[in-house]
C-alpha cells in the first residue's frame, strides 16, 4: 500500500502519575495521537496518509466525506485536501450555525464546501448524491469513508500498533474511543501482526457492542487482505463496551465533564467532549469498579478532537 508521510510520528507516550494516584488504580499512560500534527491532530491523520495516497493513485481531484457538524474526521479531511491540492466537499449533519466555531470554522478556513443535512438518517443518501453529482461534473471525486473507516484507512492503525511496539512500552491494556471502527480494526489487526500481548478495549461512543464486534472483526479481516493473505477475525476477537454511550452521540454528560476536568487539572491534558471525554469517562469508571488490576498498566490512546472543546454547544458546559 502506498502511503504519504505527513503525520508527526511516532506520537509520544507519556506517564500520567497524578491521575494514576488520584484514581488509586492501575498505572496509566497516554499515547498522544492528538499530536499527529495536521490541523490540531487526531487519529484520522494516520488514516488520511493512506486514503489520500489512494485518492492520488486513482487520479482524484476532490475529496468527499461526511460527519457531524463538529466532526474531527471532516476537519482533518479538509486540511489534507488543502495540503495536497484537492477540492473538498463535506456533508455534515445538523443546521448551519449562526456563528461558526471550532471544527466547522476550521472546515471553512480550509476551503471546504459544506452541504448541511438536518437528519442523520438522510446523510448517506445526500452523501451519495453529492458524490455522484461531482462525478457527473467531471471533478473525479474520491469518497473518504465516514471516519476514514475502510480497509485502506484501518491499515494506519495496524502500523500504529507496530509503532507502539517499537516504543518498548509494556501495557496490559489499550483503552480508546471507538465508533466507525477503523481505528479499532487496525489495532486488532496490528495486535495479530506484531504480537501485542495485552488486551484492546474499545469504549463505544455511539454503537452497540454487538455491532462493533461484528463490524470491527469484518473490517480487520478485509484490511488484512491488503497486506497479503486474509486473516479471518471473529466477533469474539474484539473487545468493546457500550455501557457509556446510552445517552447518545454528542450528548455531554457528567461522566464526560468529570473526565475532562480530571485530565486537565491533574495532568494539564485536554480531552474532547464527544470521543476522548467519553472514552476516558468509561476508563475512569472501570478503574473505580476494579476492572483493571492495580498492578496493571493501562494505555489510554488519545485520538484527538480537542477543537470541539471550543464549540458553542460544549464550551459553557465544560467548566
Amino acid at each position: 500500500m502506498n502511503r504519504l508521510n505527513f503525520a508527526h510520528l511516532p506520537t509520544p507516550i507519556e506517564e500520567l502519575p497524578r491521575l494514576s494516584a488520584m484514581l488509586r488504580g492501575p498505572h496509566i499512560l497516554v499515547k498522544r495521537d492528538d499530536q499527529t500534527g495536521l490541523a490540531f491532530g487526531g487519529n484520522k491523520t494516520r488514516k488520511l496518509e493512506f486514503l489520500v495516497a489512494e485518492a492520488q493513485e486513482q487520479g482524484a481531484r476532490m475529496l468527499v466525506s461526511a460527519g457531524a457538524v463538529q466532526s474531527n474526521h471532516c476537519r482533518q479531511t479538509a486540511a489534507a485536501a488543502a495540503r495536497f491540492g484537492f477540492e473538498c466537499t463535506l456533508v455534515l449533519t445538523g443546521n448551519p450555525p449562526d456563528r461558526p466555531s471550532a471544527n466547522i470554522l476550521l472546515d471553512q478556513l480550509f476551503g471546504a464546501q459544506i452541504v448541511f443535512v438536518e437528519d442523520r438518517a438522510d446523510r448517506d443518501r445526500v452523501l451519495r448524491e453529492t458524490f455522484e453529482r461531482a462525478a457527473q461534473d467531471g471533478k473525479q471525486p474520491y469518497l473518504v469513508p465516514y471516519g476514514g473507516s475502510s480497509p485502506t484507512g484501518a491499515l494506519a492503525y495496524a502500523y500504529a500498533m507496530q509503532e507502539l511496539m517499537a516504543q518498548n512500552v509494556e501495557a496490559d491494556w489499550i483503552v480508546f474511543g471507538t465508533s466507525s471502527g477503523g481505528t479499532h480494526a487496525g489495532l486488532v489487526l496490528g495486535q495479530r501482526l506484531f504480537g501485542y500481548a495485552g488486551k484492546i478495549l474499545g469504549v463505544s461512543i455511539d454503537e452497540s457492542e454487538a455491532w462493533l464486534k461484528t463490524h470491527v472483526s469484518a473490517l480487520a479481516s478485509a484490511a488484512s487482505e491488503k497486506l497479503g493473505e486474509r486473516i479471518a477475525f471473529l466477533p469474539e476477537d474484539v473487545l468493546a463496551t457500550d455501557k457509556y454511550c446510552r445517552a447518545g452521540y454528542g450528548v455531554f454528560g457528567e461522566g464526560e465533564k468529570e473526565a475532562i476536568r480530571l485530565f486537565a487539572q491533574a495532568e494539564g491534558l485536554l480531552l474532547d467532549p464527544v470521543y476522548t471525554g467519553r472514552a476516558a469517562a468509561g476508563m475512569i469508571d472501570l478503574i473505580r469498579k476494579g476492572f483493571f488490576g492495580r498492578d496493571e498498566t493501562v494505555l489510554f490512546w488519545h485520538t484527538g478532537g480537542t477543537p470541539a472543546l471550543f464549540a458553542d454547544r460544549y464550551a459553557d458546559k465544560v467548566v
